[in-house]
């Protein structure tokens, strides 16, 4: 068993900006010590033994990464060559022949084996030949590394017996699947990334061995994934049926599930060539920016209804993505995650294994994930920013002063406490100490050039000559649009990422405000709930000296988010915990009763009520499932001074700048008999987004008697439209539509309390900008 401790050294480390001093641990000559548990898979650094598969009490689904194949040493051997450790490479090599297995009889995981082994393998043995080649060492080699790995690869290959093409999750590396003895084969559902993360490992092997099985295997599971697709999100959910082909699990990110599937797919066209990949991953990911990204948060969706959020949490996982971005050549979004992320470290010292939106922890634990540390090494090979170096130093203090144990390093169980667990999983050496020394390493301590491997998503190298040219035909160049830019164009000014950084930045910032500021703001009377405009800028400062922050969502809602610690002082603290109680509080008061949707109709010629708007009701105001007839008439209103104008008429208003009760009280102090309040969001529309319920402004709001609906943008444009083309339409606010048999009874009535005519388009939104 690998385990990279021992002395330690200092490290100099010149950034352009400032010199500092780093303490880098396990980079010794004497960091290999298989003494406490090999050949075990895994080794438990707080008792210092090995970790046996069926000695230890199980952990469910963790252990499928393990099949007795000396797995953290097979895992680590690339890294070995990283760090110049040459000669214990070659043992390592020696002993991997000597001793390891792989006919044994155990159940394990398609994904994890694939990523962890079989990669390790491949690794292993690209660094083999690129050593051998180079004349010094493994001059004895003869491919014995990828002769295991393809006796693993056609392991696998029995995961693969599907109609659909997407692997079991599981297999018996001795029996395969679904025979009396393997015990596995009854599974029905796996994850997209399960299914999506093999097309690297298996290419590679096939292009190493010259037999197509593996290569072709996986392309079939990555077409059917993509096929599969949701066609109007371009998205895919995170679990599937590998038989039927349809989505378990709906709801769609770029976390835990789906990660490495959009991950392998820019590498796959990286290493293959193949511009398919890219195709794919392009549409893919307009799609993430334009419903998952809402920076600097990542937010799963539903990918039926994909401006529906799926959860309010985030998982350390998606960390890998600000990497994945620089490769793509979108670095803003890249810069502004990775601040994100870089943040719930300082507050937690490990990124939890889930955080809420406000930058709680949801799941406390930290298995010393290292897909931050990868984004900050490519985040730093993007920009050279020393600010980067600042962020790994971070990293490893906090592995040496937390999770360093006598025999390695121990995930922490919980990162509130600092409890840690019996664990060191093996990508922990496979890839954090890799990213980590790269990211530190000068160009001239690397044994070799990184820029002609690919990493996958174990963090193993595999070369890019495998790169075959299986088409003469020519690439769209379209699809090479933002990827893989030359980044010293786009930063001329190392500097320059701060411009993105600083607004994310700032909500910890912990400078002193300055004496002026400080003495204008001395004594005003804290900020409470019920008053706070989210436009006010005297409010917004308020909230930042609190330590509150405000975040602006894409379905137009804010968040608050409030840390302590960046308040300006410990009075500023406690206002701040006060008024976010009381934010609390008022909006619990008001989401005790969800309102049903309500309906807007529009009653004259030519629709005589056949187009019937979906509206969000207001918990103030006319009661409409309580109004008989409803209320009918109309809007398009000139200026709200005009009182005689707007009397007896419907007000259209647009969103924003004020709360929904004051618009109510203001049309109809004009003698308005209603309002529809049309969203300011493009885009947003009923059909994809949750009820929209119209809250009070916390006073007391039995003042407003009028009935008030919310239109989301996509409704709010057919009535618009509808005033464009007829100047006079007529419609019906109720609980629910009227069958039109009973409008056209009322109509025949002469019901006088309806309005026989209307403004233009024009007029409607001079209203609005006017007084609103």
């Amino acid at each position: 068993m690998l385990v990279l401790m021992g002395n330690f050294r200092w490290k100099l480390v010149r950034g352009k900006c400032f010199t500092f001093l780093l303490y880098l641990p396990g980079t010794d000559v004497n960091v290999l010590i298989l003494d406490h548990a090999y050949p075990a898979d895994e080794l438990m650094p707080l008792t210092c033994r090995g970790r046996v598969r069926g000695l230890e009490p199980s952990r469910g689904d963790v252990d499928d990464a393990l099949g007795m194949f000396s797995l953290t040493l097979i895992d680590t051997l690339d890294t070995l060559v990283l760090l110049n450790k040459t000669a214990e490479f070659e043992a390592a090599v020696r002993r991997v022949l000597k001793d390891v297995r792989l006919d044994n009889d155990v159940v394990v995981s398609v994904f994890e084996t694939n990523i962890r082994v079989l990669g390790g393998l491949l690794g292993g043995h690209s660094m083999a030949v690129m050593l051998k080649d180079a004349g010094h060492y493994m001059q004895w080699y003869q491919d014995e590394l990828l002769h295991m790995a393809k006796d693993l690869g056609l392991r696998l290959l029995p995961a693969f017996n599907t109609s659909s093409g997407l692997p079991y999750p599981r297999v018996n590396l001795k029996h395969g699947v679904r025979g009396p003895e393997s015990r596995t084969g009854t599974e029905t559902d796996t994850c997209t990334a399960c299914a999506g993360t093999i097309i690297l490992e298996f290419a590679a092997l096939s292009r190493f061995t010259g037999d197509p099985v593996f290569e072709v295997h996986a392309r079939r599971a990555l077409n059917f994934l993509w096929e599969k697709r949701q066609r109007n999100s371009n998205l895919v959910g995170t679990t599937i049926n590998i038989h039927s082909g349809e989505w378990v699990r709906r709801d769609s990110g770029v976390g835990a599930g789906i990660d490495s599937y959009y991950e392998y797919l820019l590498k796959a066209y990286i290493l293959l060539g193949d511009d398919l990949f890219l195709q794919r991953f392009n549409i893919h990911y307009a799609s993430i920016m334009k419903y998952i990204s809402q920076p600097p948060l990542l937010l799963d969706v539903h990918i039926h209804k994909p401006l529906l959020p799926a959860r309010t949490w985030m998982d350390s996982l998606l960390a890998f993505f600000p990497g994945l971005q620089v490769l793509k050549g979108d670095i803003r979004p890249a810069i502004e995650t990775h601040e994100m992320l870089y943040q719930v470290t300082k507050k937690h010292n490990f990124l939890p294994e889930a955080f809420t939106t406000d930058f709680r922890v949801h799941w406390a634990q930290h298995p010393l994930r290292p897909e931050f540390a990868e984004s900050t090494y490519f985040l730093y090979k993007a920009t050279k920013d020393p600010y980067y170096l600042e962020v790994g130093r971070t990293v490893l203090d906090n592995l040496n002063r937390f999770a360093r144990v006598p025999c390695g390093f121990a995930a922490m169980k919980d990162v509130r406490t600092g409890s840690h667990e019996d664990r060191m999983d093996s990508f922990f050496l496979a890839e954090m100490f890799k990213y980590l020394f790269l990211l530190f390493a000068e160009e001239e301590e690397l044994p070799f050039n990184v820029e002609d491997y690919i990493f996958t998503t174990e963090a193993h190298l595999l070369p890019l000559s495998l790169s075959l040219s299986t088409s003469e035909e020519e690439l769209d160049d379209s699809n090479f649009d933002w990827t893989c830019p030359n980044t010293r164009l786009l930063f001329p000014d190392p500097a320059f990422p701060r411009n993105f950084r600083d607004p994310i930045r700032s909500a910890v910032d912990k400078s002193c405000p300055r004496i002026m500021l400080s003495a204008f703001w001395m004594g005003r009377p804290p900020l409470r709930a019920q008053d706070f405009m989210a436009n006010n800028p005297d409010h917004l400062e308020l909230l930042r000296r609190m330590g509150v922050s405000l975040i602006h969502l894409k379905d137009g809602r804010v968040q608050l988010v409030q840390h302590a610690t960046q308040a300006v002082s410990a009075v500023a603290a406690e206002d701040g915990m006060r008024f976010m109680q009381e934010m609390m509080e008022l909006s619990s008061q008001q989401q005790k009763e969800q309102l049903p949707p309500r309906a807007v109709q529009i009653i004259s010629h030519p629709f005589f009520g056949r187009v019937v708007l979906t509206a969000g009701p207001a918990q103030f105001g006319t009661d409409l499932s309580k109004s008989i007839t409803g209320v009918s008439p109309y809007s398009g209103c000139v200026e709200l001074s005009n009182a005689a104008f707007v009397q007896g008429r419907i007000a259209l208003l647009q969103r924003g700048q004020c709360m929904f009760a004051e618009k109510a009280r203001h049309i109809m102090k004009a003698g308005a008999i209603g309002g529809i309040v049309i969203d300011d969001n493009e885009g947003s529309s009923s059909d994809t987004a949750p009820l929209f319920q119209m809250a009070g402004d916390g006073r007391n709001t039995d003042d407003v008697t009028l009935p008030l609906l919310f239109l989301f943008y996509k409704e709010g444009n057919i009535l618009l439209e509808a005033l464009k083309e007829y100047r006079e339409v007529e419609v019906l606010l109720s609980d629910k539509a009227r069958d039109r048999g009973e409008i056209h009874w009322t109509e025949q009535e002469g019901a006088t309390d309806w309005m026989k005519k209307c403004s233009e388009h024009g007029s409607l939104f001079q209203l609005i900008r006017d007084q609103i």
